[in-house]
């Protein structure tokens, strides 16, 4: 998918269906004013999660005195990123996956600092399943230490579902690397893309809903 130029929308649609994580506020539009009920504007608000769907983690989500949404460095969001994705014989073996499990050549490692993974493993945004990939902790600092400073993965979390201590989330924190999660990667092919995923300024927030965006290069 996605001629050299081409816009490739990787965002999930906000709507009352969306999933969200068990507990978490979904979202609802409350309308104050309506053209169809013979109001001059329409005007509504929403009322949701900021964990909503395709957005990125403030590391004062998972980390004591991180840094909230509005403090995080914008260039971490905008620039050249590669896409790959896990092989499909591990989607439904592993709960965790690590750098053997890509479909990659075998010496391959990021050629940028942006690093989208495709699990397969979320193939919904709009019906709730814990059963989807997470990162391997060490496959994070292998990641660190070849010079990548944001992830983004097709799937709620970055951790299982059902952890408690969230050791890739700690991962994450130490390596100060930036985190997207809940990205639509159904159809996008593995290479080379300019991402845009620029989150909201919001002040003290532990996370913001992204318009993510990939094209081709």
């Amino acid at each position: 998918m996605g001629a050299h130029g081409e816009i490739i929308d990787i965002s999930s649609r906000i709507s009352p269906r969306l999933a969200v994580f068990p507990g978490d506020v979904s979202p609802t539009r409350e309308v104050a004013f309506d053209m169809k009920r013979g109001d001059a504007i329409t005007l509504s608000a929403l009322r949701t999660t900021v964990h909503l769907g395709s957005h990125a983690d403030a590391p004062s989500h998972y980390g004591l005195d991180g840094r909230t949404m509005e403090q995080q460095p914008l260039h971490l969001y905008w620039g050249p990123c590669e896409v790959v994705r896990v092989r499909a014989d591990r989607v439904g073996v592993i709960k965790r996956f690590g750098r053997a499990d890509l479909d990659v050549a075998e010496k391959w490692v990021p050629s940028v600092a942006r690093l989208l993974i495709a699990t397969g493993s979320y193939a919904n945004p709009d019906v709730w399943s814990a059963d989807f990939l997470a990162l391997d902790p060490a496959f994070v600092d292998w990641l660190a230490d070849a010079g990548v400073r944001l992830v983004g993965v097709d799937t709620p979390s970055v951790d299982t579902a059902d952890s408690k201590d969230l050791p890739s989330h700690a991962k994450f924190f130490a390596h100060d690397v930036a985190i997207l999660e809940g990205l639509v990667l159904t159809g996008v092919d593995a290479g080379l893309y300019e991402l845009c995923a620029l989150p909201l300024k919001l002040e003290g927030f532990d996370g913001s809903p992204i318009r993510a965006a990939l094209r081709r290069v």
